[in-house]
C-alpha cells in the first residue's frame, strides 16, 4: 500500500472539511486518564469530527481476553452506524499526534472490510502546527446502516503464537518488555522470541510518521509477522509502520501481552532481544 492510501497530510484534510460522505473521527484518549478524551474533545476539535472513545465503542470490557479486546464485529457495525458511517463514507481519524488511538480505529475499519480510511499523519499536533483552527461545535450525525465486508485485516491468538511459527514485535516500551517498570498489567515480561519495537520510535520529531524502509530490517518480507503490544492498540501503530516501510500487512494478536499473561502456563521472556532505533 502507498502512503497516502494510508496517512492523510493536515493540509489536504482541511480543503476537504464540509464534503458529504466525509467523516471525521476524533480517536484521543488517555489510558491513565479515561475521561480526557472527551474533556479535549469538548475544549476543541477538528470541524465535523465526532469523538469515538476506546472504552467502550473500540473495546469490550477487560477480562480473560485482554484489556481491550476486539468488540464482536457486527456490535462494532452498529456503532459506526450510529455514527453515520455507512459503507460509501470516506473516513480520517486522529488523536493527539501519537496516532496510537487513530491506528486502532484505521486497522478496525480495515477489520470491517472498509477500504477508504486514513489517519491524520501527525494528527492534531500537525493540524494546529499548520494554523488550522479548531471548534467547540458538534455535529449531530444522521444514522445509517454499515455493512461488514470481508475483512482486509489477519488476527491470531495466542495458541498460533505458541506453535512458533511467526516473527513477533512487541510494540510497548522497552522497559516493559524487560520486565521492568510495569506499572500497568500484573505480570511483566514479554511473549518469549519477540523482538521490541517501540510504537513511538516510528515517529519523527513532529509526530508524523517515519518513511524508513530500513526500519525493520531484520525482518524478510516473506516473513509471517504478528505485532502486539499491551492490549492491542498500539500494535496497531506498528503494523502501519511496516506498511509504510513496504512489508505486507502483518498479523494482529488483538489480546497481546494482556491477555498472554491471564494464563499462567503460558511462557514469559525477560531477556533483552530488542531492536536498536
Amino acid at each position: 500500500m502507498q502512503a497516502d492510501e494510508l496517512l492523510i497530510s493536515a493540509s489536504e484534510l482541511a480543503s476537504r472539511i464540509g464534503e458529504n460522505q466525509l467523516r471525521v473521527i476524533d480517536c484521543r484518549w488517555s489510558l491513565v486518564e479515561p475521561p480526557l478524551g472527551r474533556t479535549q474533545f469538548n475544549e476543541g476539535h477538528i470541524a465535523t469530527a465526532q469523538y469515538m472513545p476506546l472504552e467502550p465503542a473500540l473495546s469490550d470490557p477487560a477480562g480473560s481476553r485482554g484489556r481491550h479486546p476486539l468488540p464482536d464485529m457486527q456490535h462494532f457495525s452498529e456503532t459506526l452506524g450510529r455514527y453515520g458511517i455507512n459503507n460509501e463514507c470516506s473516513i480520517v481519524a486522529y488523536d493527539d499526534g501519537a496516532c496510537t488511538f487513530s491506528c486502532r480505529f484505521w486497522w478496525m475499519m480495515r477489520w470491517v472490510g472498509h477500504t477508504d480510511v486514513r489517519v491524520l499523519d501527525g494528527g492534531l499536533h500537525q493540524w494546529l502546527d499548520h494554523g488550522f483552527e479548531t471548534t467547540t461545535e458538534v455535529v449531530q450525525p444522521e444514522p445509517c446502516i454499515f455493512e461488514t465486508h470481508p475483512s482486509l485485516t489477519r488476527t491470531c491468538g495466542p495458541d498460533d503464537l505458541l506453535a512458533g511459527e511467526h516473527k513477533m514485535i512487541d510494540a510497548r516500551s522497552r522497559d516493559r518488555f524487560m520486565g521492568q517498570n510495569e506499572t500497568i498489567d500484573h505480570t511483566a515480561g514479554h511473549i518469549p522470541g519477540a523482538t521490541c519495537y517501540p510504537f513511538d520510535e516510528n515517529l519523527q520529531s513532529d509526530k508524523r510518521f517515519k518513511r524508513n524502509p530500513d526500519r525493520f530490517e531484520e525482518f524478510d518480507r516473506s516473513d509471517s509477522i504478528v505485532c502486539y503490544c499491551g492490549s492491542g492498540v498500539s500494535a496497531t501503530h506498528n503494523i502501519m509502520a511496516l506498511l509504510l516501510a513496504g512489508y505486507p500487512e502483518p498479523i494482529l494478536y488483538p489480546g497481546s501481552w494482556s491477555e498472554w499473561i491471564e494464563d499462567p502456563s503460558r511462557p514469559i521472556g525477560l531477556t533483552d532481544n530488542s531492536a536498536s532505533s
